[in-house]
C-alpha cells in the first residue's frame, strides 16, 4: 500500500497551504513531484493515493501525470536520458543522437537497460534550442551532443554507479 511518511505528509500540507481553501488541485504538480521522488515513478496506485490526499478524482491526477513528460509512468533506470525531439533539436541531429543512444545501450525509446542503469525517453522542447541537440540528465542539460559526448556521458554514469564497461 502506498503511503507517505509523516515528513512527506507535512510537506504536502505545506504545499496545499500555499493555495486558497478549496483550490488544493493547484498543489497537484508539486505533490506528484514528491510522490515521484519517493517512489521513482508514478504507478496508478500512487496517483490514486495523491488523488485521495488532495481530495480529487483519480482521473484529474491521471490527466496531469500523463500530459507532462517530467512524470514517469513506469519504472526508469538510475540515469534517465530525456532527449529533446522537437524541431530545432531534430534539425541539429537529435534523431541521429537518439539512434546512437539506442544502438549503444541496446534499448528502444521508453526502455531501460537490463542492468537498470539507463532509460531512454524522448521529450518535447526543453527550452534550450540554442544548444541543440540536447538532453536532460537529472537536473542538468547535456548540450551540443555528439556521439563522442554521448559515449563520455555513458562512461561517466557507469563510473559513478561503480559499473565497469
Amino acid at each position: 500500500m502506498i503511503t507517505f511518511s509523516e515528513e512527506r505528509l507535512n510537506q504536502v500540507k505545506k504545499i496545499v497551504a500555499r493555495y486558497p481553501e478549496g483550490k488544493q488541485k493547484s498543489a497537484l504538480i508539486p505533490v506528484l513531484h514528491l510522490a515521484q521522488e519517493e517512489y521513482g515513478w508514478l504507478s496508478a496506485e500512487t496517483m490514486d493515493y495523491v488523488a485521495s490526499l488532495l481530495q480529487l478524482e483519480p482521473i484529474e491526477v491521471y490527466e496531469v501525470a500523463t500530459f507532462y513528460s517530467m512524470f514517469n509512468l513506469k519504472p526508469v533506470g538510475k540515469y534517465l536520458f530525456e532527449v529533446c525531439q522537437t524541431g530545432p533539436c531534430m534539425i541539429s541531429g537529435a534523431d541521429n543522437i537518439i539512434d546512437y543512444i539506442k544502438q549503444r545501450l541496446g534499448i528502444s525509446i521508453g526502455e531501460t537497460t537490463p542492468d537498470g542503469l539507463f532509460t531512454l525517453k524522448t521529450v518535447e522542447c526543453l527550452g534550450a534550442c540554442g544548444y541543440a541537440p540536447m538532453m536532460q540528465l537529472g537536473k542538468h542539460f547535456r548540450e551540443h551532443l555528439t556521439r563522442e559526448k554521448v559515449d563520455q556521458i555513458i562512461e561517466n554514469c557507469r563510473k559513478e554507479a561503480g559499473v565497469l564497461n
